[in-house]
């Protein structure tokens, strides 16, 4: 594990990049790296966040199709939740 924090990073590197941070994260990995790359650029980084959203708003997203949205679905039934 990195002992950097982001401020550490930030004088190391003169503010040219920025450390990738990882965030927390339960969407299903069948899901795809483009769909989940859309939905974390978009703020969505838990199912629960995805509870309620509409199927039209995440199909918006550059990354997010079809089959994203069907296994979303059903992960979200499986918690008792749904898209919106």
């Amino acid at each position: 594990m990195c002992s950097l924090t982001r401020a550490d990073h930030a004088r190391s590197t003169g503010g040219r990049d920025k450390l990738p941070f990882m965030v927390a994260s339960d969407l299903p990995e069948g899901i795809g790296a483009p769909a989940t790359r859309a939905l974390t650029g978009a703020g969505y980084h838990t199912l629960d966040q995805l509870a309620g959203v509409s199927q039209a708003e995440l199909l918006a997203l550059h990354g997010v199709g079809p089959k994203a949205i069907r296994i979303l679905s059903e992960v979200l039934a499986e918690r008792g939740q749904a898209l919106g």
